[in-house]
C-alpha cells in the first residue's frame, strides 16, 4: 500500500496531522507513506519513521502558479499511491488530489470542490486530531481517542539544548519556564505589557524563561527583555530550529503560549501547557489535549469568537478577550506545575 498525507498549512497543522500517519503505519506496517508539505514545514518531518519520504511543495513561491501545481502534480502521479488524504480543506488540495488520477483520494465534506474526492466524511466540533483521524473510516479504522503527534530531534538538537542548560546552569526541568510570546494574527497575541507584568510578578520565583518563537517574533522578545524587571529571561527566538525548539519545551516544566504551533509542539513532546485563548476558542478544535494542561479565556464575551483563525486588530478595540485574563492567576498556575 501506498499512502499520500497533503497538508500544506502551518507549523501546528502539520503537527496535528502526524497521528494520520502513525496509525497508517501501525495497521499497515510494510506501507509507504509519503507527506506533502511546504518548505517551512518539512524539517518538522526529519527522522520521522513513519514517514518514508517527504515532498516539499512551495506554494507560497516557486510552485505558487497553475504550473507549479502541474509540475507537483506530475511528479505525485508516477507514484501509483493507493490513496491521497486531502487533510487541507482549500482548492489546492483538491486539485492536488484530483489531478493525480487512478487513485482514491478522502477529505471533508466541507472541502473546497469536495465533489472531486472519492470518500468524503464529516468535519465534526471535536479536536482536530480526531478530525484527521476520521479521514481513516473509508479504510475501516475508526480511532476514537486522541494520539499524541510524535517528534524526533536528533542528537544534534539535542546537544544545542544541552549547550543552553550548561550555559544557563540549568539541571532539572523545575528550573526552566518556556514563554512563546508570538503569533502571526494580533488577536491571539497575549499582550506584550501583560507578558511583561507576568514576568515581573515571577521576578522571585526560582526558575528561569527561555522566550522561543521564530525570526519574525525576535524583536518582541528583545523588547520583552529589556523591560522586564526579572534578570533570569533569555530569548532564542530564531535561533534554534524547529525540532531543537521542541526539545527545548520537552525539557521544561511548562510551557506559556497563545493559540498557536508550540502549543502542540509541546503537546507533542510531553509538556505540560498554559494557553491563552483571546478570539479563538476551544470549540474550533485546536486546544491543547494534555490531561493537567490549562486554558485561560473569558468567557460570555458577545464578540468572542470573532473569527476562526485571528484578525490584525480588536473590531471593537477593547480586546477584553485578552486584556481580562489576569497575569496573577497565570502566575500561580505557572508555580503549581514547576
Amino acid at each position: 500500500m501506498k499512502f499520500l498525507i497533503i497538508q500544506t498549512a502551518f507549523i501546528g497543522d502539520v503537527v496535528l496531522s502526524l497521528p494520520l500517519a502513525q496509525v497508517l503505519k501501525r495497521q499497515y506496517p510494510s506501507s509507504r507513506v509519503d507527506f506533502l508539505c511546504i518548505p517551512q514545514t518539512s524539517e518538522l518531518l526529519k527522522g520521522n519513521p513513519y514517514i518514508d519520504r517527504v515532498i516539499v511543495y512551495d506554494k507560497h513561491s516557486g510552485d505558487k502558479s497553475f504550473l507549479g501545481l502541474l509540475r507537483i502534480n506530475r511528479k505525485l502521479k508516477t507514484d501509483e499511491y493507493n490513496y491521497v488524504f486531502g487533510v487541507q480543506r482549500f482548492l489546492r488540495t483538491t486539485l492536488i488530489s484530483y489531478f493525480i488520477r487512478k487513485v482514491r483520494s478522502v477529505s471533508y465534506k466541507n472541502s473546497s470542490w469536495s465533489f472531486l474526492y472519492s470518500e468524503t466524511v464529516n468535519y465534526q466540533n471535536k479536536h482536530e486530531i480526531l478530525r484527521v483521524l476520521d479521514l481513516l473510516k473509508p479504510l475501516g479504522i475508526n480511532e476514537n481517542k486522541i494520539i499524541r503527534p510524535e517528534l524526533f530531534p536528533s542528537d544534534e538538537d539535542r546537544s544545542r539544548v544541552d549547550e543552553i542548560f550548561r550555559g544557563l546552569n540549568i539541571r532539572e526541568k523545575n528550573e526552566l519556564v518556556c514563554i512563546a510570546p508570538g503569533s502571526v494574527w494580533f488577536t491571539k497575541r497575549f499582550p506584550k505589557g501583560k507578558f511583561i507584568s507576568l514576568l515581573n510578578l515571577c521576578e522571585k520565583e526560582k526558575f528561569k524563561v527561555a522566550l522561543i518563537g521564530g525570526s519574525k517574533d525576535a524583536a518582541l522578545c528583545d523588547e520583552i527583555i529589556k523591560t522586564t524587571t526579572h534578570n533570569e529571561v533569555y530569548s532564542f527566538a530564531g535561533k534554534l530550529s524547529l525540532l531543537q525548539s521542541a526539545e527545548l519545551i520537552r525539557r521544561s516544566s511548562v510551557l506559556v503560549t497563545n493559540d498557536s504551533a508550540p502549543l502542540h509542539i509541546a503537546n507533542a513532546v510531553g509538556t505540560k501547557v498554559i494557553a491563552l485563548f483571546g478570539s479563538t476558542v476551544k470549540d474550533f478544535g485546536f486546544y491543547p489535549a494534555g490531561d493537567n494542561d490549562k486554558v485561560f479565556e473569558i468567557n460570555g464575551l458577545a464578540c468572542r469568537p470573532c473569527t476562526n483563525h485571528g484578525k490584525n486588530s480588536c473590531r471593537i478595540k477593547s480586546f477584553d478577550c485578552m486584556n481580562l485574563i489576569k497575569e496573577e492567576d497565570i502566575r500561580s498556575e505557572i508555580v503549581k506545575s514547576i
